[in-house]
């Protein structure tokens, strides 16, 4: 997965990508509770904020624990949910939250959290393994710090 990034001095970057931190930061702290405040605070408009805010972090939010959100479909049929947990435990990774919808049209959609500070595959290949799972369809990754 780490051959997707670079490593670049902030300097040669355009003020914005640093904008973009400072809102997201301003959301997480919870020191503003909508996004167009955190926007209005950092001086960019909220169509920048969403096109980078998954695509920048600090070299602090890489270190110690590492956190992934993975979003997908579940069919509704027996043993699905317990095949997804299987692949992320034998993948090395800790299951801290998950989400479901109810189902609808026979298809749920689930959102799980995830520590995979001590898993020790790329984050591409646990996505393959979880679509190649029956019953699992458009599994993505939303974020990961």
């Amino acid at each position: 997965m780490l051959e997707h990034y670079l490593m670049v001095h902030k300097s040669i970057l355009p003020e914005y990508y640093e904008k973009v931190l400072f809102a997201r930061h301003l959301m997480e702290s919870g020191k503003v509770r909508e996004v167009s405040q955190a926007v209005r605070q950092a001086g960019i408009s909220r169509s920048t904020y969403y096109k980078y805010k998954d695509y920048i972090f600090e070299p602090s939010d890489m270190s110690g624990s590492r956190k992934a959100v993975l979003s997908m479909m579940l069919s509704h049929e027996p043993g699905v949910l317990s095949t997804l947990l299987k692949k992320i435990s034998d993948a090395g990774a800790s299951v801290l939250t998950i989400t479901q919808s109810l189902p609808i049209q026979n298809m749920a959609s689930l959102t799980v959290s995830l520590d995979i500070s001590a898993m020790p595959m790329e984050m591409e290949t646990l996505l393959s393994l979880i679509a190649a799972s029956p019953g699992i369809e458009n599994p993505h990754l939303v974020a990961m710090e």
